[in-house]
């Protein structure tokens, strides 16, 4: 159900022209979202104006193919939500508002073209068996790393959730050097430096798991030869072994109608079919919004835009020279595509018929695979053997689609935004509208291969290509799922631009906020409830 369009009568959920907020927020994603929910529990009238007719931005849910079948649109895993200090924070009055987890033991796997597979669950005992049937050092090493899990943890927590000034990243540094030494707190530079190939190639000796791993940096930009991104493919194995996962039940929308009725009853306003033409400015300082529509909306304390740095560009005409710069020079990832298919039943592994068991199945064979498809995808090609994230939501989470029948949701990656031409020579259209239907059907190929006669399974279909999803969401530019590329020079203290990675802006009350501002991409809010605590108080 979507949450902007039938509970709420236009009268009551329309702002008036010249209606003032403290806090005017453009989008309604989950950043803008949480922020609200917060500013509004410290007692802010906050409006929120979303052009889209749904909220959410990549986290939502529709029947995409067939009635009864619920699809997420983009996002799936809320794992980081649920252990966000947001949700922490308003578990309580979320829950109260309809939000429900539905809680995995089995987040992922993947599965080789010879027919092997490997995969992650919370048994640790089955986990260590799979790895062990690859190789028994790398069940070893797996059982080391997972016992050290748990005094790593509080350092990487207070980097990757906290506050992004110099002084932080120093008391981090801080933190590791006292309890560590100078050789714990180089092991943790090194290591939050290295490449995925590097890490994992130091630390397991399996082809096979260290590709399972990889395969996690690619979800955010990582491929396995970037620096920096082996943090991402070691929290995801160890999370995902000593939490599992969890997904929204009946959709990934649970949390975005939860934080919209939590601040409708707070007193504040979220409306859809409301674009936001500009910014309004006055000696230098952010005073409110201009909608589309012609209405103007005042901001008594923030306006606080959810939104790509390139578009707060467009928003503000322009703040500071280099800081405007810096917006226009901002790097996105490559697209993505995804394919929402509502099934008769789950595929047929040909590796195993446990893998109908987990809720992620990646196609992403070896380090050189993802590596070959990464760099087709940055020089503009159609990537000739794109990796597939397989999402099997319906087997932890039944509501999602009639009785016995299930959605499969399908992660192309990776993608080029603008498509220069194809790296199997086979596709000749250079545009998305055309050639959108050829490269599914190379994605479709791919799992068929994998899990032989899910084609005769498929009941309805629907291909949303890195156009469709930027034209749906213009913060997703080039279907960049992730807002923005997480390389080092882009990251940390450089998210989006350094010196600003708090969402601050040259102009006085105008602040950014989403996945292009840290800690980045993912569902745990981090950018929205950090400077909401800021500018409304903890």
């Amino acid at each position: 159900m979507n949450a902007c369009k039938c509970k709420y009568p236009a009268a009551k959920r329309r702002a008036r022209v010249s209606d003032e907020f403290d806090a005017v927020l453009i989008g309604a994603g989950h950043n803008t979202l949480a922020a609200a929910v917060h500013m509004a529990a410290r007692g802010w009238r906050v409006g929120v104006f979303e052009h889209a007719e749904a909220p959410g931005g990549a986290v939502k849910t529709g029947e995409y193919t067939l009635s009864g079948y619920r699809h997420d649109w983009a996002a799936m895993n809320l794992s980081l939500f649920a252990g966000s200090a947001f949700f922490k924070a308003y578990a309580d009055e979320l829950t109260g508002h309809g939000l429900e987890f539905a809680p995995i033991d089995k987040p992922f796997a993947s599965a080789f073209p010879d027919g092997r597979w490997c995969g992650v669950s919370t048994d640790v005992e089955a986990t260590t068996a799979r790895i062990a049937a690859l190789s028994e050092k790398d069940a070893e090493r797996w059982n080391e790393l997972l016992a050290e899990f748990g005094r790593e943890i509080p350092h990487l927590g207070r980097l990757l959730g906290g506050s992004m000034k110099i002084h932080s990243f120093a008391y981090f540094m801080f933190k590791v050097f006292t309890e560590r030494g100078a050789g714990g707190l180089l092991r943790m530079l090194r290591f939050l430096l290295s490449s995925p190939r590097r890490y994992l190639g130091e630390t397991f000796e399996s082809p096979e798991v260290r590709a399972m791993l990889a395969a996690w940096g690619m979800h955010l930009d990582f491929a396995p030869d970037i620096a920096g991104g082996a943090i991402f493919p070691y929290l995801e194995g160890m999370a995902g072994q000593a939490l599992g996962m969890v997904i929204g039940k009946g959709g990934a929308d649970t949390v975005v109608n939860a934080m919209v009725e939590t601040i409708r009853a707070k007193g504040g306003v979220v409306e859809c079919n409301a674009a936001v033409a500009r910014v309004i400015k006055d000696g230098g300082q952010a005073t409110g919004v201009e909608l589309a529509d012609g209405r103007i909306i005042k901001a008594r304390k923030a306006v606080v835009a959810g939104v790509a740095p390139s578009a707060l560009l467009r928003l503000t005409g322009g703040m500071e020279p280099a800081f405007d710069d810096a917006l226009g020079k901002f790097v996105h990832a490559p697209g993505t595509m995804m394919i929402h298919l509502a099934l008769s039943d789950l595929p047929d592994w040909k590796a195993s018929d446990e893998l109908k068991g987990f809720a992620y199945v990646h196609l992403a064979p070896s380090l050189d695979q993802m590596a070959r498809t990464y760099q087709q995808a940055l020089a503009g090609l159609l990537p000739d053997e794109p990796i597939l994230v397989v999402g099997q939501p319906t087997v932890f989470d039944p509501s999602r689609a009639p009785e016995g029948k299930h959605v499969l949701w399908l992660q192309v990656r990776m993608a080029p935004g603008e498509i220069k031409g194809d790296a199997k020579g086979e596709i000749t259209a250079t545009d998305w509208a055309s050639a959108a239907e050829p490269f599914a059907e190379r994605a479709l190929d791919i799992l068929e291969g994998y899990a032989p006669g899910t084609r005769d399974k498929i009941l309805a279909r629907r291909i949303v290509s890195p156009a469709d999803l930027e034209a749906d969401n213009p913060n997703l530019v080039g279907g960049d799922q992730v807002c923005g590329s997480h390389h080092i020079s882009q990251n940390f203290l450089f998210r989006p631009v350094r010196g600003h990675a708090d969402g601050s802006t040259p102009t006085k009350n105008l602040y950014l906020t989403g996945a292009a501002v840290w800690p980045g991409a993912g569902t745990g809010a981090g950018s929205g409830f950090l400077l909401a605590r800021t500018l409304a108080g903890k």
